[in-house]
């Protein structure tokens, strides 16, 4: 599963594994990446409401559509019922 780290509850690390990418078929391995993101922040904050930053979009992507990373680092700031995540470099 993922690495947790972090000081409070209020913020998180996470390193998300992105190996079920592959599962998808290549052209839509990147979009397959976001919603593993989203749906890996909501199974492990139990909060439905994910805000991805842009920054993570365009990490995912940088390398087009068909070869996403195999994994992502993702600092998570907990709000009133919403999930910020940013991404860790």
């Amino acid at each position: 599963m993922g690495e947790e780290t972090g000081a409070g509850k209020g913020e998180r690390i996470y390193t998300i594994p992105l190996r079920d990418v592959k599962k998808a078929p290549r052209w839509k391995r990147s979009n397959r990446a976001i919603a593993i993101i989203t749906e890996y922040l909501v199974q492990h904050t139990k909060i439905e409401d994910v805000v991805l930053d842009s920054a993570i979009n365009e990490k995912v992507w940088e390398r087009g559509s068909q070869n996403p990373p195999s994994r992502i680092r993702v600092k998570v700031t907990e709000e009133e019922d919403v999930i910020r995540a940013e991404l860790v470099e």
